[in-house]
């Protein structure tokens, strides 16, 4: 499984959204992507690529593309 393909299941589990509403989305932009949802991401982002999000690099992350750009900071390639 790709790193895309891991990325993209998480935001689909954890914020259950569909694959096509991917592109696009924003944090708040939907009901399930609010604070809670958004540290369930960060944590499950985190354990699956075995880094540590910075505070200030989780407040920037406040889209599916903006993610990307964060995690390529740590190594993990989208």
């Amino acid at each position: 499984m790709t790193n895309l393909e891991i990325y993209n299941r998480m935001f689909i589990r954890d914020l259950r959204v569909k694959e096509e509403d991917l592109p696009g989305l924003k944090y708040r932009g939907i009901r399930t992507w609010d604070s809670l949802g958004h540290m369930d991401l960060i944590a499950d982002l985190e354990e699956t690529y075995d880094i540590h999000i910075s505070t200030s690099d989780v407040m920037n992350f406040s889209s599916y593309e903006k993610g990307m750009e964060v995690l390529a900071k740590y190594g993990v390639i989208i």
